[in-house]
């Protein structure tokens, strides 16, 4: 029997990356479940993943895995930061051409994708693993695939026929593979496999 799993979010986009990151899991959402989350007041990626896995971890008696992820900008001070869901009301495109325009023609894009993910047991116990993925951001958007961000940001050393790729020219697949959350979900299976929830031949 496959073991049942909360994702503390509202977001399609994470829920299916974590569906097809974690295969074994029955995996249930904010979509699936009538729950109001608690406001993200943390100043921290580690802060706002805590406050929503300790909640609904408390609420649902489930184990609950929450992310808090979003984009640092080095020329922006590390904005968007954990504000990159709430940059600016609207659209993700309204936030990533906001975006563009806050850069214009500045000439250090560098920039990263960062994710804190904490998971809450029953009983208590809690850990937060951190994923990072470094890259740039683009002078335009390009491709239609992923979410959030995607659209602007290249990757480290992602680059087809000679041109920079973005994430949302990425398949799933590629993402996955160098993806923050990954990153971060990766430093989280010891913690999964010590609380007998995989087993260690995952």
């Amino acid at each position: 029997m496959n073991t049942p799993l909360f994702l503390a979010t509202a977001n399609p986009g994470k829920a299916r990356e974590l569906r097809q990151l974690l295969p074994s899991f029955v995996i249930t959402t904010l979509e699936d479940r009538s729950l109001q989350m608690p406001e993200e007041t943390g100043e921290t990626f580690e802060a706002n993943a805590l406050i929503k896995a300790e909640y609904a971890q408390k609420v649902l008696g489930l184990p609950v895995i929450a992310d808090d992820s979003g984009l640092a900008v080095n020329a922006l001070g590390g904005a968007p930061g954990v504000r990159s869901a709430r940059y600016i009301e609207g659209t993700d495109r309204d936030r990533y051409l906001h975006l563009l325009r806050e850069l214009g023609t500045t000439a250090d894009r560098s920039a990263q994708f960062v994710c804190a993910m904490a998971f809450v047991y029953p009983g208590g116990k809690s850990v937060v693993t951190h994923g990072i993925c470094r890259g740039w951001i683009a002078h335009e958007p390009s491709g239609d695939q992923g979410f959030g961000y995607d659209p602007v940001f290249i990757p480290e050393n992602q680059v087809h026929d000679g041109e920079p790729r973005t994430m949302a020219m990425m398949s799933n697949e590629e993402k996955n593979a160098i993806s923050h959350r990954w990153d971060a979900l990766r430093a989280l299976v010891p913690y999964l496999e010590a609380f007998g929830l995989v087993s260690s031949g995952s």
